[in-house]
């Protein structure tokens, strides 16, 4: 059997959106073993759900937040002759211990994403990963983290870059979508991630405050924030402080094919975050062939190449991040050709099938040591 042990599969976000391609591969790769495959997700409702992603459908049970029914049911499981764990992010690290109490010689994978391993975790939390057999983390930078800050041994962390959503790969394959109506007309920067005052590192209010430099020589130019969350009051107020109300523009509530569509329609993707592991809204606009701009921090110099496929900036610093913009609003040219070299970075290196295929590797691997 194998096991995996995920917070929350049913929801928006990258976290979430890298435990159902975890789901998908590792559900493949047990039927291919003629293994079973138990899915555990501690946030979902209660009940038994069935998901589709990319065509390879996995089943999991929801504990609704239940930490205890969770932990019983996955050292439950263990007992059953389990070969492998694996968990989907460090602070289910405690529950795979308690796991390996009933199932010692059951092997364990502990998933990293970012910011949530650049400072010490608690000592449970840090003692599961360094008895874990493999750390899984989206990028270098990450890595370096974990052996960093959790003092995990080098040669236990494997580097596992996330990938392209297959659903966002079938709606390009699909063509124009019909962007929404409050879309702005006109040149446009794109953004888009949650708007949480804990998560105001992702610079979105830099690119409200640099707006002011770049509108005197492009008057027509747009800002659309595409996300939700409880700082949108916050971001509104710095909107109106800087005088550029009519150059904003939140927009909430949106399907797949119509942020999609919020992706073709801009000229530039820009999100000058100081804290994301990897970045898969960077990969989404490099699909979409648009030039990107990001933090020079973290995960996302190694999905941005800096003046090849976009630009790299320092976090807060809008005079920059608005020479960057200039650059890309000035040469449209040189902008598009950025873009066409990210999408063929993305077809290269980011498409599902290529993570589907590293993932598998390092199943077996584990499974045959």
């Amino acid at each position: 059997m194998l096991i995996g042990l995920f917070p929350e599969l049913d929801a928006p976000g990258g976290v979430q959106r890298a435990g159902r391609h975890l789901a998908a591969v590792l559900t493949e790769f047990a039927s291919s073993r003629g293994m079973e495959c138990r899915l555990l997700s501690l946030n979902d409702s209660p009940e038994l759900h069935r998901m589709t992603l990319g065509g390879r459908e996995f089943v999991y049970t929801g504990c609704e937040r239940a930490k205890g029914r969770f932990t019983t049911t996955a050292m439950r499981a263990a007992r059953r002759r389990a070969k492998l764990v694996l968990a989907a992010h460090p602070n289910l690290g405690p529950v795979v211990q308690a796991m390996r109490l009933v199932a010692p010689r059951m092997k364990s994978i502990i998933c990293t994403h970012g910011i949530e391993v650049w400072e010490p975790l608690s000592g449970l939390r840090r003692r599961a990963l360094r008895h874990a057999n493999l750390v899984l983390a989206p990028s270098r930078d990450t890595a370096d983290q974990v052996a960093s800050q959790q003092q995990v041994a080098r040669e236990k962390i494997r580097v596992l870059h996330w990938a392209l959503d297959p659903q966002f790969e079938a709606l390009l394959a699909a063509g124009t979508q019909s962007r929404p109506a409050e879309f702005p007309a006109g040149r446009v920067i794109l953004t888009v991630g949650r708007w949480l005052a804990t998560e105001r590192y992702k610079g979105m209010d830099t690119l409200i405050t640099a707006l002011p430099r770049l509108l005197p020589r492009w008057p027509e130019l747009q800002l659309a924030l595409v996300g939700s969350g409880d700082d949108r009051a916050w971001l509104e107020e710095l909107t109106e402080k800087n005088g550029v109300l009519r150059h904003v523009h939140f927009l909430s509530g949106l399907s797949s094919a119509e942020l999609a569509a919020c992706y073709s329609a801009c000229e530039i993707f820009a999100l000058p975050s100081q804290g994301e592991g990897f970045g898969l809204v960077y990969l989404e606009a490099m699909a979409r062939g648009k030039p990107v701009i990001g933090g020079a921090h973290g995960g996302a110099p190694e999905v941005i190449e800096d003046g090849v496929t976009g630009y790299l900036v320092p976090h807060g610093d809008p005079i920059q991040l608005a020479t960057s913009i200039e650059a890309l609003l000035a040469d449209p040219a040189n902008a598009k050709e950025m873009g066409a070299r990210g999408r063929q970075r993305v077809e290269r290196e980011f498409r599902f099938n290529v993570f589907a295929k590293s993932f598998k590797k390092i199943l077996r691997e584990q499974c045959e040591s």
